[in-house]
């Protein structure tokens, strides 16, 4: 029986002590780490989007206007977030693949974001007229600016 009880115990307090552990670790990370997370985060959208239109635009997958729409507008909702946020002075240290230029040239990476904005907004528009021809240049502008970012600030 004294088993059965301590088992108990141990059974009703461990997902507490997990839980609150893993608080603890939430608590414990740096403005920089959470920094990083953030834009990493963000870059995973417009990744998860970029991918599932690129497929559909190199003809890999079959085209379904409603849902390459979706990911077009995912995208530009996702450029409207401030990433620049997610670049504060110090979050270049660390697991982060961003090159010092980043912070070296701020206004250029700010220009290249913007023109992000830009282009998935075109994007957005393009999809919305359901016709190829004209999604898979704008899809070509959009990927081609976040390959140009890519170029001048990831490692």
């Amino acid at each position: 029986m004294k088993k059965l009880v301590t088992h108990s115990l141990i059974a009703l307090t461990l997902p507490a002590l997990i839980a609150s552990g893993s608080q603890a670790l939430a608590a414990e990370k740096s403005s920089a780490e959470r920094a990083i997370e953030y834009r990493e985060s963000i870059m995973n959208i417009f990744s998860w989007n970029l991918k599932a239109m690129g497929s559909v635009v190199k003809g890999e997958s079959a085209y379904d206007q409603a849902a390459f729409a979706q990911h077009a507008a995912d995208l530009a909702a996702a450029a409207r977030l401030n990433l620049l946020a997610g670049f504060p002075e110090g979050s270049d240290e660390g697991e982060t693949g961003a090159k010092a230029e980043v912070w070296m040239t701020p206004d250029d990476f700010k220009e290249k974001y913007q023109a992000l904005q830009t282009k998935s907004e075109a994007l957005v528009s393009a999809a919305a007229s359901g016709n190829l021809d004209a999604i898979r240049p704008a899809f070509g502008d959009t990927a081609n600016s976040c390959k140009e970012c890519h170029k001048a600030y990831k490692e």
